[in-house]
């Protein structure tokens, strides 16, 4: 019974204690003493880096460098100077050599975060390395080898990304070795109060003011929050709610609730208003409308915009499936159900 709650204790630096963390802690403290290669896959602000760091620190190399690499942040090739590092006039701007982060790692760990924005030629380099754990420096013909264990993580299903041609299946499975899904805050409630005091004592300190009490109020809008930032969205929030509710407890009446805000923006009224009865009527008129039985206007009319709305969406994601239900706000097996709707394929 004790190896059991030592395996599922919280991993260092990560709060949350429910089941569904204490299922994240147990696969993390199982894989980090192995080399393997670990995919961490949730939402952005899940704490995705917070695992890597983990599986590092509980790992035999955490002697060893821990390096980060946010791929999704450098065009193809800076980042490809940046992991692999390049010699002097390899191109221009190249005025001395410069060792990559895989060098830099060696004997330690390397985080690719945003794995899924790399591009197929770096997803080339990439594979190599992790099957043979060697690679060239940029305008450089010599070998170098390396021994460092490479956790990745992502905030798209990789498996989607393979199957739109995006991501190479080699390089997925050479990754997918132990996958770890990260679960967004709104599947754990469980530990939003406890994350929320922790950000409140966090920034307290760090702003060198008392803790505020709390309220069964405030406690109650946290838990009916959804969180679509998750972790990151809330510690922001109780910042705010530190620097608003200072002098007393933490109460919704001194604060804004969660989410994004009243609109300072609004849209032209001929966007809104006329705009919007004309392009109703040609709607209309294009799905016959005038022609449809009685009883039957309210459910044709709502079914052709949704599908237009399902058209767009899937075609500004790429048709990528989880990321157009990610947008629309539905489960990707209800917007499955739709898709494969044999009155869809009639309209």
């Amino acid at each position: 019974m004790t190896a059991s709650r030592d395996a599922e204790a919280p991993l260092p630096g990560v709060v949350g204690t429910g089941a569904a963390m204490a299922e994240v802690a147990r696969l993390v403290r199982c894989v980090a003493p192995t080399q393997a290669t670990v995919l961490v896959v949730g939402e952005t602000g899940t704490g995705k880096e917070l695992v890597a760091r983990s599986v590092h620190q509980l790992s035999p190399r955490s002697d060893g460098p821990y390096v980060r690499v946010n791929c999704g942040a450098l065009n193809e090739s800076l980042l490809e100077s940046e992991l692999f590092g390049h010699v002097k006039g390899a191109f221009t701007g190249a005025i001395e050599n410069k060792t990559g982060r895989f060098e830099a790692a060696h004997g330690g760990t390397i985080f690719l975060d945003e794995i899924s924005s790399m591009s197929a030629k770096l997803q080339v380099k990439l594979l190599r390395v992790l099957q043979e754990n060697e690679f060239e420096r940029v305008g450089e013909s010599r070998t170098i080898r390396v021994d460092t264990r490479v956790v990745a993580a992502s905030n798209q299903l990789l498996e989607d990304e393979v199957e739109a041609g995006r991501f190479r299946d080699d390089l997925y499975f050479r990754l997918n070795v132990v996958p770890v899904y990260l679960p967004p805050l709104r599947e754990r409630r469980e530990d939003i109060l406890t994350l929320a005091k922790f950000f409140l004592e966090k920034h307290a300190q760090s702003n060198r003011l008392p803790v505020p009490g709390w309220t069964r109020a405030m406690e109650e809008v946290l838990l009916r929050h959804d969180w679509p930032g998750n972790v990151r969205e809330l510690e922001n929030y109780m910042a705010r709610v530190l620097v608003l509710c200072r002098g007393g407890d933490v109460d919704p009446a001194k604060v804004s609730p969660p989410g994004r805000g009243e609109r300072r923006f609004k849209p032209a009224a001929s966007a809104r208003g006329r705009g919007d009865i004309a392009g109703l009527s040609r709607q209309l008129v294009r799905l016959g409308i005038e022609t449809l039985p009685e009883g039957t206007l309210h459910e044709r009319l709502v079914g052709g915009l949704e599908k237009e709305l399902i058209d767009q969406v899937l075609a500004d994601c790429d048709q990528v499936q989880v990321k157009a239900a990610l947008r629309l706000g539905i489960n990707r097996n209800t917007l499955h159900k739709k898709l494969n709707d044999p009155g869809r394929a009639e309209e």
